[in-house]
This record gives structure tokens, C-alpha cells and sequence, in this order.
């Protein structure tokens, strides 16, 4: 693999995928709408993602050994790239999401999610495609699944937390902490799977130079609840927690589901996971004093 192609790339663990891919040797291309220049090294090419006209300007003679797309949350966007890559791309890999489980079904406790469970090859596509991006995603992946244009990858990321985390979810349960605020926590607390920036960018590091297809589960051993959240970031000071108000939401992370995954597939095929809590303490956690 000498040619890699990020679609998106300009934050969080897309950067550091990107910063991966370049620091291992691979001529990286970056393709977004330009609100932030790629790390040093790195080609840039610059469309929107909506315009698909754009997009196959920018894109127009040229050919990769593998596409990384971390922003593909339609149908709509999967055929446009269908269109765009078709003979043109050795492999595709879209990041997809633990949201792809989130289909309504009550799932048993302690049965942790696998890839069959959410089929792309049957998943039906409709034009309601964005009604939800767990709906979105599981869409997308049954568009590009089905296409057979190129070799297909699609990697359901699990919940990825880390110091840069620009949706400031895990900021919420600190900051909450640090003031004494109790923290929203669903009556059932049921563990869902984690994963950090770091180990979500070397997992599609990983994925686009394998040759396997098809659906892979990134997640770091250890499912953890909301309140093993709080534990972990409060160190062992007390903190609270509380059950939601009516009409109120609980704290992100806060599941009245069980959100377990299975990434068995992934280690079989070579990739080793962390464990949560090898890594989670050493996030940018509270300082008391």
C-alpha cells in the first residue's frame, strides 16, 4: 500500500490516521472541504462532500491503493462514491459506527454484538436513509456492500474517547465531578464498548492494508457503564449520580441498553485491542488538589 486516499481526515482520530499512514511511508491525499490544512507532507485536495460535482473535479485522473472514508453517513454519499471510485480504488474502507446496533431490538445482556447481527449484504435501502445516523450508516454500508466496485471494508467503530474529543462527552462527566453536580445515569446503567483515538486510527491504518472484506468490530476489551466512567475519572474522590428528570436526558454514555461488542473478528484476522482501563486513567483526567 503506497497510495492512500482520507476522506475527511482534518480532526481526531482522522488526523491521526493520517498522521499514521504518512509517518509509516504511504503517500497520503487528503480530501475534505479545506476548513483546516493537513499535517505537513501530506497532498490536499479540496471539495465538499455534498458536491458531488466537485468532488469527481478534484478527484479526475487519478487512483488509489486504498480510500479511507471517515465521513460517509448517507446512501446518498455512498454512491456517490461508487461512482467516483469504481476502478479507480484497490480497497474501501468507510469508518462506520457502534450506532449500526441501534436498531430498536432488545438485545440479551452479556451477548456481546457481532458483525452478523447488522447485515449490509440485506440491510434495505430506502430513500429514509437519513432518518437517523445509525440508519444512515447502516445505509451506506448496504449501498457500498452491494455496489461490488471495489473490495469493501467497513469498520463499526465503538464509542472512541480521548483527550481531544471535540463532542466534550467525557468533558461533561469531569466537569460534573469537579463541581459536585450529581451525573444523569439511566436506573439500568447497562456497559456499552470503548475504544481511544489512538487505537481507532491504527485499526483503519490496519484495515486498509489488510485484504479481508466486509464488517469488523473496533472496540478495546472491557465494556464499561456510566458509572465506571465516574469511577475512573473520579479517582477515588465521591461523586454522585442521579437518575434523569422526566423529559430530562441522561449523561452521554449513559445506556438503557446493552451496547456490548464483539471484536473477535478483528483479532482473528490479526489486530491485538488494549483494555479500557489500561488506558482510560491516563486521559486527561481531573486534577485535585
Amino acid at each position: 500500500m503506497e497510495n492512500v486516499l482520507v476522506i475527511g481526515g482534518n480532526r481526531y482520530f482522522g488526523r491521526g490516521l493520517v498522521t499514521l499512514l504518512r509517518d509509516s511511508g504511504v503517500r497520503v491525499t487528503v480530501l475534505n472541504r479545506g476548513s483546516a490544512a493537513p499535517p505537513p507532507g501530506v497532498a490536499h485536495l479540496v471539495a465538499d462532500r455534498e458536491d458531488e460535482a466537485a468532488m469527481a473535479a478534484a478527484l479526475a485522473g487519478r487512483s488509489f491503493d486504498a480510500v479511507v472514508d471517515q465521513v460517509c453517513y448517507t446512501p446518498r454519499h455512498a454512491e456517490a462514491a461508487v461512482r467516483a471510485f469504481a476502478g479507480r480504488v484497490g480497497r474501501y474502507v468507510m469508518t462506520s459506527t457502534i450506532e449500526v446496533y441501534d436498531t430498536g431490538e432488545c438485545r440479551p445482556l452479556g451477548v456481546p454484538l457481532a458483525e452478523q447481527v447488522v447485515d449490509p449484504q440485506r440491510w434495505p435501502v430506502s430513500g429514509e436513509g437519513e432518518s437517523s445516523y445509525g440508519e444512515g450508516k447502516r445505509q451506506a454500508e448496504a449501498v457500498l456492500t452491494r455496489s461490488g466496485a471495489f473490495p469493501f471494508v467497513t469498520v463499526r467503530a465503538a464509542h472512541v474517547l480521548g483527550a481531544d474529543d471535540f463532542t466534550g462527552r467525557l468533558a461533561s462527566y469531569r466537569e460534573r465531578i469537579e463541581a459536585g453536580l450529581p451525573v444523569t445515569v439511566h436506573p439500568e446503567n447497562l456497559p456499552s464498548s470503548y475504544t481511544h483515538d489512538a487505537e481507532m486510527a491504527d485499526v483503519l491504518r490496519w484495515a486498509a492494508a489488510a485484504d479481508f472484506t466486509g464488517p469488523v468490530n473496533a472496540c478495546s476489551h472491557g465494556e464499561l457503564t456510566a458509572t465506571d466512567l465516574c469511577d475512573l475519572l473520579a479517582n477515588g474522590r465521591p461523586y454522585r449520580t442521579a437518575p434523569p428528570a422526566p423529559g430530562e436526558e441522561a449523561s452521554p454514555f449513559s445506556f438503557d441498553r446493552y451496547y456490548g461488542m464483539d471484536n473477535s473478528r478483528a483479532e482473528k484476522l490479526g489486530y491485538t485491542f488494549s483494555h479500557t482501563r489500561d488506558w482510560l486513567p491516563a486521559l486527561r483526567l481531573p486534577t485535585y488538589e
